[in-house]
């Protein structure tokens, strides 16, 4: 695999560790990959995490990663690699899944999860969010995440999938650990107690009278030739719903505040003009969206991506965050402008797997910011902000402090 290099070293075909680069680079990627993009769109480099190191491509040019996200040779599906373990205890999801089973998967989720649905959600959305902050805006000061931005989606998420009020305090602890690992063998341990819960709470549905939440619809839902999800597909969807369905949201609606109350600028103009808050969204989304990289792909056959030739078998990260700051796609890309043109972003990816709940990300976004900057008039920080979660999945801090 050739010799480590220094990240800005020479070595053409040298592996760029960014293994050492520590919290700098988990508080702020986006100079590291500016610079890579500099030398070229794709580079083989060694990431860290909780369960050590290893070596994968790397996307961060623009072009490049869309391509990549649209390429049938990168394969999700794991099996005969290293994602068996996990796929014993989770199930098959959309995810880890190629045409045509990701076909089969995706057809049958949609039928239960559709826009009509998302679109029906609006007032209890709302409901939700006037709640959280009638508890929190009295107290004249919080943790935008705990007492907000993570509440929302998480009750949202609950509701529609017929999660009990009880179990969401320890689902928030399982999830965020299968997203961002506090310690070595963390993710692995979570992703075990998660089945089990999924297992028993699919299995309590079966047996009860029919309600109309989203896993009861799926459990129900049939193909006209018959075809069901079986039940280790069912705790599959069930496990990436609930942990996509919150987790990048809660992100999201941090992100787009934290940048709010560091640029006032912008701040003092969507109060101006209510009608920008679209428009922050979407530059949100694209200039510190709240999934840096996308997860693991594999060559299932030889190909090229960027003049770079990628062996069969061997791993690819695809950017997200990177090619969303390239330059040659928009310019001046380090400057947050909410009206700036951001269609083509990638922080929802691209192709047969594009986020489906992308329209209810937006529709929590929308309404948690509009409703916090209407009940808030002088919110700003209140602190500085936790630490960024660690790893190069999501992107997002543990606590943001403010006070109005």
């Amino acid at each position: 695999m050739g010799d480590v290099v220094d990240l800005w070293g020479s070595g053409e075909r040298g592996v760029v560790d960014l293994t050492h680069l520590g919290e700098e680079f988990r508080r702020d990627p986006h100079p590291v990959y500016a610079r890579l993009r500099e030398r070229g769109p794709v580079h083989r480099v060694r990431l860290g995490g909780a369960d050590g190191a290893w070596e994968t491509w790397l996307v961060v040019g623009y072009d490049e990663a869309r391509a990549a996200l649209a390429d049938g040779r990168l394969a999700k599906d794991q099996r005969g690699l290293d994602g068996d373990r996990d796929e014993a205890v989770i199930g098959r999801h959309l995810l880890g899944t190629d045409p045509p089973e990701h076909t089969r998967l995706r057809s049958l989720v949609t039928r239960a999860f559709t826009a009509r649905r998302v679109q029906a959600l609006a007032p209890r959305v709302q409901e939700i969010t006037d709640g959280l902050l009638d508890a929190m805006i009295p107290r004249g000061r919080a943790d935008l995440v705990d007492a907000f931005s993570f509440p929302l989606p998480i009750t949202v998420i609950c509701e529609l999938l017929g999660v009990p009020e009880l179990d969401r305090a320890a689902f928030r602890e399982m999830s965020t650990e299968v997203v961002a690992p506090s310690a070595p063998g963390a993710g692995p341990q979570a992703i075990v107690r998660l089945g089990g819960y999924l297992t028993e709470l699919i299995e309590d549905k079966r047996c009860s009278r029919p309600t109309d939440d989203l896993l009861s619809d799926l459990i129900r839902t049939t193909a006209e030739d018959g075809d069901r999800l079986s039940p280790a597909e069912l705790r599959g969807m069930a496990f990436l719903l609930l942990i996509a369905g919150h987790e990048t949201t809660v992100n999201l609606i941090t992100n787009a505040v934290h940048t709010l109350l560091t640029r006032p600028e912008h701040l003092a103009a969507l109060r101006a003009d209510p009608g920008l808050l679209d428009g922050v969204i979407e530059e949100t989304l694209r200039w510190e969206g709240p999934v840096e990289n996308a997860t693991f792909r594999y060559a299932a056959r030889p190909l090229e991506i960027g003049g770079v030739p990628i062996e069969p078998g061997a791993s690819v990260v695809i950017g997200l965050a990177a090619p969303d700051r390239d330059p040659a796609r928009f310019p001046d890309p380090d400057r947050f402008d909410p009206r700036r043109d951001t269609r083509g972003h990638l922080a929802f990816g691209h192709g047969i797997h594009y986020c489906l709940g992308a329209p209810l990300a937006r529709l929590e976004a929308r309404t948690a910011i509009a409703s916090l900057l209407d009940r808030a008039p002088g919110l700003t920080l209140d602190g500085p902000p936790g630490e960024w979660l660690p790893g190069m999945l999501i992107r997002g801090v543990r606590s943001l402090p403010v006070r109005w």
